[in-house]
């Protein structure tokens, strides 16, 4: 089976997005598929932000990213857009970090006026670092994401059935990947 490499861009320590992501990945482990959790919000500001250069941390997680088969991209939507520290992430990992990768992007937000934002703001960055599929994603309002005591979140059961058929979707399109054709050398 494949590893798949669960992306959270949310800054918040007690986030619907990260808890939506690691619901995902429960399905995605049973599935058969290994999944490393990166929770942006833990990584040092100055790998983030580049004060230092070639900070381990942002080659340890260029590593990551190198490592896995797939990758579920997670993030809050704000003023149409994903986060601002997804984006610092993204910024400073090499230009073609997911090239060959099965890509899979969630969101959530606190409006339906932010469902296009997967299409219109993440999906061209994710294409433009080289993804080989990006697969439909998927939405959820913030509403429909609740905090159980220990079961993690729970989903309301509309949300729940479509996150599921994405993840199915993502699932499929890794136990049958096709690798990219490699350009002949030209010369």
């Amino acid at each position: 089976m494949a590893v798949v490499l669960s992306v959270s861009g949310s800054p918040s320590v007690h986030s619907r997005t990260t808890g939506l992501l690691r619901h995902a990945d429960v399905m995605l482990s049973a599935r058969g598929h290994t999944v490393l959790p990166l929770d942006v919000r833990t990584l040092c500001a100055d790998s983030l932000l580049g004060t230092v250069p070639d900070h381990p941390e942002l080659a340890r997680v260029a590593g990551l990213f190198e490592m896995a088969d797939g990758v579920v991209i997670a993030s809050p939507v704000h003023n149409a857009a994903y986060s601002g520290l997804l984006k610092c992430l993204l910024d400073r990992l090499p230009q073609r970090a997911l090239a060959g990768k099965t890509v899979l992007p969630l969101a959530t937000g606190g409006s339906t006026a932010h469902v296009l934002a997967i299409d219109y703001a993440l999906r061209p960055v994710l294409s433009s670092m080289g993804a080989f599929h990006v697969v439909q994603g998927w939405f959820v309002l913030d509403r429909c994401i609740t905090f159980a005591d220990r079961a993690g979140v729970t989903v309301e059961p509309a949300a729940e059935a479509g996150l599921r058929e994405v993840v199915d979707r993502f699932s499929a399109v890794l136990d049958h990947r096709v690798l990219p054709a490699v350009p002949a050398d030209v010369g």
